[in-house]
């Protein structure tokens, strides 16, 4: 391992795999490649990532705003499926005109129906408020540029092979620095509950690390029922994504979008990316994520040149007082 600070080791794209020391015969890149538009919240994946990693069964309370019971990533929750509700107005079909008002895309999941007859706008699109229903299943996204794994002071988190990010529980010393360092808010320490294992650790997914040494799939990419979570080399998940994205668009689905693929975004692409059919905000997702290390070569150079310019003026001073 290296741990030269060189100018594109905090952004930029690269292997981030080669950049951690792996020799060139090591295994292309794995990630996930998720799409929204297929997932029906089955909440499968949840299972299977707690029952293969065997991570504590808690937590599970409904909030009264939503049908989610498992509410967001936490140490306790490395998959989340997020069922996000959200109203949509009908555009009428062949009104031809331009209402501004966006359509639903079927997801095939029930709606609320309208009580009462439906009012008839002057522009021919009804009144009558509709919903859709979002789903998606988040998970540690596995950064190029990885800011837990650059702030860790014990080597806890660690590079692997397939150029996943992941967490040694024998090592981590609770420091939690790794906690506000990732830009999307996954990582956490585990608090609860009592008797459970790795209590008071940092906690979140390794894309099943000891799966993929076996050849297996990740557990939650195994459960998928209707593969909406893909499992693969990275540059041919990113390939697969473009075109699901062109086939939607050919459909008249234009909100549909990739988020996280781009190399050159601010954690130069992650190793799990989406297929979103909103804003990312509406997913809970950060719009602009940037790794949050970015800025520490520049604030070293800085602070050697204060520490240059201190030493040299004590050394200006003792010189003038001898004189």
């Amino acid at each position: 391992m290296s741990w030269t600070i060189s100018e594109n080791s905090f952004w930029g794209p690269l292997d981030p795999a080669a950049d951690a020391g792996y020799p060139e015969d090591r295994p292309k890149r794995k990630g996930f490649f998720t799409d929204t538009s297929i997932c029906i919240g089955c909440k499968a994946c949840e299972v299977a990532c707690k029952e293969w990693n065997d991570v504590p069964s808690d937590h599970f309370d409904m909030t009264g705003t939503s049908y989610d019971n498992s509410h967001s990533l936490n140490a306790n929750q490395w998959r989340h499926v997020a069922f996000i509700e959200q109203p949509k107005r009908l555009v009428t079909e062949g009104a031809g005109q331009d209402t501004g008002l966006r359509g639903t895309v079927d997801l095939g999941m029930p709606t609320v129906p309208p009580t009462g007859a439906p009012e008839q706008l002057a522009n021919g699109a009804d009144d009558r408020p509709d919903f859709r229903w979002l789903m998606s299943s988040d998970v540690c996204k596995h950064c190029t540029h990885a800011a837990c794994l650059d702030v860790c002071p014990t080597g806890s988190l660690f590079r692997t092979e397939f150029g996943t990010v992941v967490v040694q529980d024998d090592i981590c010393n609770g420091c939690g620095y790794c906690v506000p360092a990732c830009p999307y808010g996954v990582i956490e320490r585990r608090k609860a509950p009592d008797g459970a294992k790795n209590v008071g650790i940092a906690q979140k997914c390794t894309l099943c690390y000891d799966r993929l040494d076996a050849g297996k799939t990740p557990a939650c990419a195994q459960a998928c029922p209707t593969q909406s979570i893909q499992y693969g080399d990275v540059e041919e998940l990113r390939e697969r994504a473009n075109k699901r994205v062109e086939q939607l668009h050919d459909a008249g689905i234009m909100d549909a979008r990739l988020y996280g693929n781009d190399p050159e975004d601010g954690v130069g692409g992650t190793g799990a990316f989406f297929l979103l059919l909103d804003e990312p905000e509406v997913y809970g997702f950060p719009p602009d994520p940037v790794v949050t290390t970015k800025d520490l070569p520049d604030m070293y150079k800085r602070a050697i040149a204060a520490a240059g310019t201190l030493l040299a003026g004590a050394a200006l001073a003792f010189v003038g007082r001898r004189g």
